[in-house]
């Protein structure tokens, strides 16, 4: 951390940064939404992590996970084929299944229910057009959290009449294609896509099938009010292999979860996951004066959920109705531009949870029936202070929490309740503009983030009234900017983020997940991420581009007391130490492309005795295309591609603090695709 600190006090006095601007390279910048910003990202006084479509397009199309992975600070796991945790700088380690302690926005809407669990496989990559990540903290306006925020953008409608259609096959039985229509006219514009998917998996009990339907829409009303509708369905089916222990990993990775004389395997089982999603947001935008602007959307979510396992079989069938609205009043304050923004968000769950006996993968008899009702909310208000080259920023919410559960299986009928009492959570942020093209910024923010509906009532269905809400507080500074004429981009990040209550997921002897606070961690971070791009007069190429990313990580424990051990000075379960990404990016005058990618991850410890550690992997992947418009009016993209051509054995997804030893859940060895994409206009020209 000394080393980069200097690195970046370098680059502060460095004469690379004084060097006029080259109208040649200038780039056009991303307007970044996060905080309400609405600014290019060189403006904004956070640790943003951003994913365009570009990105996305460096890997396959069957999911976002290689493309997130790129990020610095960032890690995207899939324990098997549609099974996705997401962890912002160590986040994942109360989440054995899921997304949790992360808010999850969708078109700037939640996604993330009352519980606080996010499906994130409900998406379809094909569906996700850009991806921006809050590190840290994000309660000061997006609610309760200290794991971060994740604000997915669909594909933008455009007003044209064009069909956009794809398919990818590869190994280990995956076929995906999509089909994509666009109309619009004057005053509207319309999306309407379907996606699916298939795998076979690279292990046994890993078949996955998605079908997924998305229809945005946009209606400009008048010159100050704009409607948006959003809609989508997804039909998820997921098979779940289990996680092995070293012996069996060892032997071979491709098996599922065997049996024991107490419980099947997971085929036996015919273990898995069926999600049926319907989502529908709509938002209206209204510019009330020149200087007032107001934001209101409302959304549902309704979620059938079915989960095979080999300890029962589980029905939850989700509703959740929210509300979130946000005003903005600019205006000038003597030399100041001044931006306020105050509102608030509120979801409200209700549950109906049975488990049954599993009976081969088909409910058996009646174990448990609960019904849970659930409400969160947050009220927020922000000042953000312009003055030449400074930007202030300071912003607050207070968010609350609270859970019934009524077990209707208990004689007599049992009702029991969970609140965590309104916590206020301020962030402040300063960020100053060297000249154009450098700027470095500083925050303090502090988080909430009370346990899950899923580590309340968890696995085991004991309703854990005693887990306690994490708190925390987060120091970062940082820098990002252009030198060498615009050629090179860095943004560099130092972070402290001290934690207390951290929650921690156990597991019972029948696998059953628990939860329990573990007392404080300090979390130290280094996150940096470079890029070259030359300019390019070349008979042979049309761009260049040479990236880098780089994440240290020093988590502990402090004052972790386990029966009679103490893991305080012990690394925090599932952080690695150490990952390196890189990647090269070449485009050909003759509409060739190719794509390399490298991502080492150092070995992390699988307990928090920190007695197992997964090991350190490499993994390499590549993708070659070409793009053309030999039919007229329809350009055509042809690729190929391969991931983890090292073959490395590796588990992207490990089961922490696995009772028996089951931790690991291998990835797929080396393996291929191909693809081909069309965009059609349909446009009558004139």
């Amino acid at each position: 951390m000394k080393c980069l600190l200097v690195f970046i006090l370098c680059l502060f006095t460095s004469p690379l940064f004084s060097q006029k601007q080259d109208t040649l390279r200038v780039l056009p910048e991303i307007v970044i939404r996060s905080y309400e910003s609405d600014r290019p990202l060189l403006e904004v006084p956070a640790s943003v992590g951003l994913v365009l479509n570009a990105d996305l397009a460096r890997f396959s199309n069957t999911s976002i996970v290689s493309a997130v992975n790129t990020l610095p600070g960032i890690r995207m796991e899939e324990r098997s084929p549609g099974s996705y945790r997401f962890s912002i700088r160590g986040s994942s380690l109360r989440s054995p299944f899921g997304v949790r302690n992360v808010k999850v926005y969708w078109n700037e809407l939640p996604v993330t229910d009352a519980g606080g669990n996010t499906y994130l496989n409900q998406f379809d990559a094909n569906a996700i057009d850009q991806i921006e990540i809050i590190k840290g903290p994000g309660s000061s306006l997006y609610g309760s959290g200290t794991g971060g925020v994740i604000l997915l953008k669909s594909p933008k409608p455009a007003r044209q009449k064009k069909l956009t259609g794809g398919w990818l096959g590869g190994s280990y039985g995956q076929n995906n294609y999509q089909m994509v229509l666009q109309t619009g006219k004057e005053n509207s514009a319309h999306y309407l896509g379907y996606q699916h998917q298939q795998s076979d998996g690279y292990r046994a009990q890993t078949r996955m099938v998605r079908d997924q339907f998305t229809s945005t829409h946009r209606f400009a009303i008048s010159d100050q009010e704009q409607l948006e509708a959003a809609i989508f369905y997804t039909d998820l089916y997921y098979q779940t292999p289990g996680g092995l222990t070293q012996a069996e990993y060892d032997a071979n990775p491709q098996q599922a979860r065997t049996g024991s004389a107490f419980q099947p395997s997971a085929v036996e089982a015919n273990a898995g996951v069926s999600l049926k999603s319907f989502y529908t947001g709509i938002s209206n935008q209204y510019q009330l004066t020149p200087q007032i602007h107001n934001r209101t959307g409302v959304y549902g979510n309704f979620v059938q959920f079915e989960n095979p396992s080999v300890r029962n079989y589980e029905r939850r069938s989700e509703q959740n109705l929210g509300v979130r609205s946000v005003t903005d009043f600019t205006f000038n304050w003597g030399d100041w531009q001044a931006k306020l923004i105050g509102g608030g968000e509120l979801t409200s769950g209700f549950s109906p949870i049975k488990n049954y006996q599993n009976q081969q993968g088909f409910p058996g008899s009646l174990l448990s029936d609960d019904e849970v009702n659930l409400l969160q909310y947050n009220l927020f208000g922000q000042g953000e202070f312009t003055k030449k080259n400074w930007i202030l920023t300071g912003g607050l919410s207070v968010n609350w929490v609270g859970y019934q559960l009524l077990a209707l299986s208990n004689d007599p009928v049992l009702q029991q309740e969970v609140s965590y009492d309104p916590i206020v959570t301020p962030r402040v942020a300063v960020l100053k503009k060297i000249n154009e093209v450098f700027s470095v910024h500083g925050n303090i923010s502090w988080g909430f983030a009370p346990p899950t509906l899923a580590e309340v009532i968890p696995s085991d269905g004991i309703f854990n009234t005693s887990l306690k809400a994490e708190k925390g507080m987060q120091i970062e500074v940082g820098t990002r900017g252009y030198f060498l004429h615009r050629k090179f981009f860095v943004d560099a990040v130092l972070y402290h983020f001290a934690l207390d209550q951290t929650i921690v997921v156990r597991r019972a002897e029948d696998g059953a997940d628990y939860f329990v606070n573990a007392g404080a961690t300090d979390q130290n971070g280094i996150e940096l991420l470079l890029h070259w791009q030359p300019s390019i007069n070349s008979s042979v190429f049309s761009n260049f581009k040479v990236w880098t990313g780089v994440t240290v990580n020093d988590y502990q424990f402090v004052d972790y007391i386990k029966g009679s051990d103490f893991y305080g000075g012990n690394a925090v379960t599932g952080v690695p130490a150490q990952i390196l990404t890189g990647g090269l990016d070449m485009g050909f005058r003759k509409g060739f492309y190719w794509h390399l990618t490298m991502n080492y991850t150092s070995s992390l410890p699988l307990n928090d005795a920190n007695s197992v550690f997964a090991k350190s992997y490499t993994l390499l992947g590549s993708r070659l295309g070409y793009k053309s418009s030999f039919i007229a009016g329809m350009p055509i993209n042809f690729f190929v591609g391969g991931d983890n051509l090292l073959d490395q054995a590796y588990s992207l997804g490990n089961d922490l603090n696995a009772f028996g030893g089951r931790y690991f859940n291998a990835a797929a060895g080396r393996n291929y695709y191909a693809g081909i994409q069309f965009d059609l206009s349909l446009t009558r020209s004139r």
